[in-house]
């Protein structure tokens, strides 16, 4: 196999770091192909707890690099995609005699040096801890650190009386696996292949040259040549090292089960809540999709990447009691709507629990079999852009010169819009399509951005869009998901796409699907 007849790079995964390293490596003139064995973002890309992030409690953990690079990051990402992701101000409630019982080496520090506090994290420390969040990373868009007094906001009308006092500080949300979709999108549009629901079967070298096999969803496996690997398989990168390539490595991945819950909403203002618990650990309840509460994440040790993850018994519990030690009202099994479950790979540097386990990204160039391969392990969303300019670093030298960065601040798809002109959009898309109503507008605008006038064209009445399944999505809207962003069967739509799984019954998913398969086989005629 001649070099000239290779794609330069195959990508195996088709989460957030596949993607993202998939449209910067495409941007710089490289030729790309992406595999992945299901739908994008089927995975850990779509189960975060829906933020951009710096983490403010890896400060406690000294990761202060990580931190820092996730602070530039949200001002970054914000710019560039204004319809997905947006600011959003992040309440932490403190009272003088709340207990901590952690083990990070900032509590064993405080415990050794100040043993009169053991067992708490004192205000100052908060307060130097938020100082450092506000001015690590500058700020240009997102407000600075402010006091509330709980007893007179109405961020406190939610909280038991003993929370009189919060600190208040900015991060941002961020509709995680439209993100990846978006990337898909962008890097296709740029030159690349993208092959969802294509497993990579076996990769190994001949010559200089990687041969993959790869097989879809009908069973017929095909054969692609490479010059470089990528494994950005998440969860199952220690799996394609060891039994797709063969290789030995003796870096390993970790897997650490994070679930969440949905309830129906519990308070009515649109900031969240952070909340420490006294095991040491931290949760967060957003406002969630208009109508529901998010209340998440756990750290649990997740063995098995093929084993499906899901919110056992013993973490819904933990969530409802961490989240009603704060809320007046307790949070109850019964206030739960959906919950979801994700397993973050996170690089193993054998750390004692899942909590203290680093969020870092490790990047790992092996040449063993001759053609080199990149293994990527760990990463977090926030940081997914830095990641890919980080491996394009490693990828770059094995081709000669190459355009150096250019990612940041390009706009996604339907991002091109100033941050702040979302309300402007959603005026606008109403005044064009006036059937819409405010929720309609409002959730197109959000997944969409500029590209929903492309979505909508020429409809001028509801009936021109088509078929209703119901939680205003239609027939155009679903042939625009399937021809445009990948979309196979109903639950790419419904729990991927959106998140309108939470309006729709099972029948009206049912039908959805149906229609789906239906309409795929036309597509295929």
């Amino acid at each position: 196999m001649a070099n000239q007849d290779a794609t330069d790079l195959f990508i195996i995964g088709g989460g957030i770091n596949g993607c993202g390293i998939a449209r910067d490596a495409v941007g710089r003139g490289l030729s790309v192909k992406l595999a992945e064995m299901n739908d994008l973002a089927s995975a850990t890309s779509s189960a975060s707890t829906k933020l951009f992030h710096g983490g403010l409690r890896y400060l406690e953990y000294f990761e202060v690099r990580l931190v820092r690079e996730a602070l530039i990051e949200r001002e970054t990402l914000l710019r560039a995609m204004p319809h997905i992701s947006w600011p959003m101000r992040f309440v932490l409630p403190y009272h003088k005699d709340m207990r901590f019982e952690g083990s990070t080496p900032t509590s064993r520090i405080l415990n050794i040096v100040m043993p009169w506090m053991k067992g708490r994290r004192p205000a100052w420390l908060i307060r130097l801890g938020l100082f450092l969040y506000d001015n690590l990373g500058g700020r240009a868009i997102l407000p600075a650190t402010k006091t509330v007094d709980l007893r007179s906001a109405p961020e406190g009308e939610p909280l038991v009386d003993k929370f009189t006092k919060a600190y208040e500080y900015s991060d941002c949300w961020i509709e995680d696996s439209r993100l990846v979709v978006l990337n898909a999108r962008d890097a296709e549009a740029r030159g690349a292949q993208i092959m969802t629901r294509t497993k990579v079967v076996s990769a190994h070298a001949e010559g200089e040259i990687w041969q993959i096999v790869t097989q879809d969803e009908t069973g017929e496996q095909s054969v692609h040549h490479a010059k470089m690997l990528v494994n950005a398989g998440g969860p199952w990168v220690g799996d394609i090292i060891q039994n797709t390539v063969r290789i030995n490595s003796t870096e390993g991945v970790r897997l650490v089960r994070g679930s969440h819950i949905v309830t129906k909403r519990l308070f009515d203002h649109d900031k969240c809540y952070f909340f420490q618990g006294t095991d040491g650990r931290i949760i967060f309840a957003i406002p969630y999709e208009q109508d529901f509460t998010l209340i998440g994440t756990t750290d649990a040790e997740h063995t098995d990447p093929s084993e499906r993850p899901v919110c056992s018994d013993e973490e819904r519990d933990y969530l409802l009691r961490f989240a009603s030690e704060y809320f007046e009202t307790p949070v109850t099994q019964e206030d739960i709507i959906w919950t979801y479950s994700g397993v973050r790979p996170l690089y193993d540097d054998g750390a004692s629990s899942a909590t203290a386990a680093t969020r870092d990204y490790v990047l790992k160039v092996n040449e063993q079999a001759g053609p080199p391969m990149l293994n990527v392990f760990g990463g977090k969303i926030t940081t997914y852009r830095k990641l890919a300019e980080h491996a394009l670093e490693k990828i770059v030298p094995f081709f000669g010169a190459r355009a150096a960065g250019w990612t940041a601040g390009v706009p996604l798809p339907g991002g091109d819009f100033p941050v702040g002109d979302v309300e402007k959009l959603i005026a606008k898309l109403s005044a064009d399509f006036p059937f819409l109503g405010d929720f309609w507008a409002r959730r197109l605008i959000r997944a969409y951005g500029t590209d929903a006038w492309d979505m909508l064209g020429d409809a001028r009445t509801e009936a021109d869009l088509g078929e209703a399944f119901g939680a205003s999505l239609t027939a155009r809207e679903i042939d625009y998901l399937m021809r445009r962003e990948y979309a196979v069967a109903a639950e790419d739509v419904v729990w991927r796409r959106s998140k309108l799984g939470l309006r729709l019954s099972k029948a009206e998913i049912k039908v959805l699907d149906n229609w789906m398969q239906a309409h795929r086989k036309e597509m295929a005629a």
